[in-house]
């Protein structure tokens, strides 16, 4: 199973880009977040043309919305928590067909928290924290996550090598101790492996987005790595590839994040 996961920031202005994505990473799962679209106004013609004959969405009007586009049988996690009471459509779980089992899929877009660190200041930062901290107390009362697999946007470059100046950046929102520790301790409660440092030594640099603001992002490479996939200790053995696709940060119109795919042997 390839399943790619991809802050695509407009669904309806980047639906052309969808076509390349495929075409260069095959999925079999995409999951989308801040598609930024109502739910009546999702491309579905575009997404049925490419072969996502199965699709869970769960979008607003201009903000956040996720979505999860699949050439196998989907079904929707039912009763899952409004984290923070906001009904912001920052998550979809689901159930996708595969060989031996279900597999249980969390698509989420975690919120970016604001430019100040500071929880008594910046109420999206407190926001943030907060929604964290629900998702960690759940998984928490779940205990470890079985056949599963998270994947989205979680707006948090954890490791030293995850941004590109550990040093610079430990003051900037998304790689700030307090942050950091809330991820691992949402890690730890689902004991989630994480995928894409299981093909990539921690010691070595890993970027999933790269600012608007950069005249020349490449030259700079000032990037972070806001994308995650995690697997289930079950489904870490059977993880065989990963690709994060850099070139689409050159696409016509394109997101500051790039499409990450992650390929499981099922």
């Amino acid at each position: 199973m390839r399943i790619v996961t991809w802050n695509i920031n407009s669904v309806r202005l980047r639906a052309p880009l969808l076509s390349q994505l495929v075409d260069a990473l095959e999925p079999d799962v995409l999951c989308l977040q801040e598609t930024k679209s109502p739910d009546e106004h999702f491309p579905h013609e575009a997404v049925e043309a490419l072969g996502f004959g199965h699709r869970l969405i769960r979008g607003m009007k201009g903000y956040n919305g996720v979505a999860v586009l699949s050439r196998r049988p989907l079904r929707l996690r039912e009763g899952e928590p409004d984290w923070c009471s906001r009904d912001d459509c920052r998550h979809l779980g689901v159930d996708v067909e595969a060989e031996g089992g279900a597999v249980e899929l969390h698509n989420f877009y975690v919120p970016a928290g604001g430019d100040t660190p500071d929880r008594e200041a910046n109420p999206k930062f407190a926001h943030k924290l907060d929604f964290i901290g629900e998702i960690t107390a759940w998984t928490a009362g779940r205990g470890a996550a079985k056949r599963a697999v998270l994947v989205g946007d979680l707006n948090i470059a954890p490791l030293e090598h995850d941004v590109w100046s550990h040093r610079q950046m430990l003051g900037v929102v998304s790689h700030t101790p307090v942050e950091v520790e809330a991820m691992a301790g949402w890690q730890r409660a689902g004991e989630w492996h994480d995928a894409l440092r299981h093909f990539v030594p921690p010691e070595e640099k890993l970027y999933t987005w790269w600012s608007y603001r950069a005249r020349d992002w490449e030259a700079a490479n000032r990037g972070r790595r806001l994308d995650h996939v995690w697997v289930s200790q079950d489904l870490a053995g059977k993880l065989r590839s990963h690709t994060v696709l850099k070139p689409a940060r050159n696409w016509a119109q394109c997101s500051d994040h790039v499409p990450v795919l992650v390929e499981l042997d099922l």
